[in-house]
């Protein structure tokens, strides 16, 4: 049977509360009948790669972006994981079910405040990079993509301009909304010290990694992936 691998970034200082994470996520979309086993390794935790990676395995970026990490250095991996051969699909950043499920999500936080969408802003939060563009371009097209959503789509980030306790000042009516795909440091330490710091008194979501629509939208894509390939 073929096999499909979740792969994360992972935590290098302390790896395994994200390895049991990815491990859960795998787990759900498995109970999803993608066609296929499903499991989940991080980079960070030590052989995961390799003893879940093969040769024709499908390897699912549960990335946010293309980019340096998808392009570059998980091919890398894989081969030193002795899976040279495996499928790289795109990213779940890059999934075109993600905009509506933001939407879905920003529309229901706005609903439980008692804000009409069209009086919302959403604060639209990302990782960024110094180094490459990829995060922020992915980001502001989603942004682009949910716009007519919202009376605004704000973006801020994590490692770039603009960041994201600047963008966040002075918001009204508005909704953060984590462009992140687990619930990693970034997301528990940066976003709320940022947002601490813009004084953002809005509602503030889980990652939409952590939405339960989720796990089936990772499966279609690896069903859709295997009729592909038949």
């Amino acid at each position: 049977m073929m096999r499909a691998v979740i792969v994360s970034h992972g935590q290098p200082g302390d790896p395994e509360p994200q390895e049991r994470a990815i491990r859960a996520l795998a787990a759900m979309v498995a109970g999803h009948d993608p066609g296929c086993e499903v499991l989940g390794a991080t980079l960070a935790m030590p052989g995961a790669l390799a003893a879940a990676a093969q040769n024709d395995s499908l390897i699912y970026p549960m990335f946010m972006a293309e980019g340096w990490f998808t392009r570059q250095q998980l091919p890398k991996k894989l081969a030193q994981a002795g899976a040279p051969g495996a499928r790289i699909l795109r990213p779940f950043g890059t999934d075109p079910a993600l905009p509506a499920l933001l939407t879905a999500r920003a529309h229901e936080a706005a609903a439980a405040q008692g804000w009409r969408a069209d009086e919302t802003t959403v604060l639209l939060s990302a990782h960024g990079s110094q180094v490459s563009q990829a995060s922020f371009t992915i980001t502001n097209q989603v942004a682009g993509q949910i716009a007519a959503q919202f009376a605004r789509v704000v973006t801020g980030f994590v490692e770039q301009e603009p960041f994201l306790a600047d963008a966040a000042a002075g918001l009204t009516k508005a909704v953060s909304l984590p462009f992140f795909a687990l619930r990693a440091e970034h997301v528990t330490d940066d976003l709320p010290q940022a947002l601490d710091q813009a004084g953002f008194s809005g509602p503030r979501l889980d990652p939409i990694g952590l939405a339960p629509e989720v796990p089936a939208l990772i499966a279609a894509a690896l069903r859709q992936e295997i009729s592909s390939l038949k």
